[in-house]
């Protein structure tokens, strides 16, 4: 097991992109919104919806069913704004719903396997398993990085 995984310990966010659940560490959320008004900007990537203006601070979101090649999301009543800080970088991922906060011990967590289904293995960190459960834990410096390695960022 990589030393990421190993030193993961503490909450995480679940949270659903059509059937399959996802994780990101509590420590990297820093709010759960409800979906707001997102200002488009032309000329960036498709899967990067635009911008919001959370309490003063100018976001970017991201789609993360785009992101991942599953399409784009419809929005309902469950869909939200999970609001990320990673590494001095603060954007928004639009999910189909944020159902809850788990425990995660590392022991419940293995590696990817080579195939994990629909989205790409770069994405994943690991998979971890809780009772019936399978989690998708993902890798944020993969999801924000765009072509040719630049990040995902809004300069205020």
């Amino acid at each position: 097991m990589n030393a990421h995984l190993e030193n993961l310990t503490g909450k995480a966010i679940a949270f659903y992109l059509g059937t399959n659940e996802y994780l990101i560490s509590v420590d990297n959320v820093t709010a759960i919104e409800r979906m707001l008004h997102i200002t488009r900007i032309p000329n960036i990537e498709p899967y990067i919806k635009g911008v919001i203006n959370l309490r003063g601070i100018i976001i970017p979101i991201i789609d993360l069913k785009e992101r991942f090649g599953l399409g784009s999301y419809q929005e309902t009543e469950q869909t939200r704004i999970i609001i990320v800080t990673y590494e001095q970088i603060e954007v928004g991922f639009i999910v189909d719903a944020a159902n809850d906060v788990l425990n995660v011990n590392p022991e419940n967590i293995s590696e990817h396997p080579e195939i994990v289904g629909e989205v790409a293995p770069e994405f994943i960190d690991g998979i971890m398993k809780l009772d019936q459960r399978l989690l998708i834990l993902l890798n944020l410096s993969k999801v924000l990085e765009m072509d040719e390695g630049e990040r995902v960022s809004y300069e205020n």
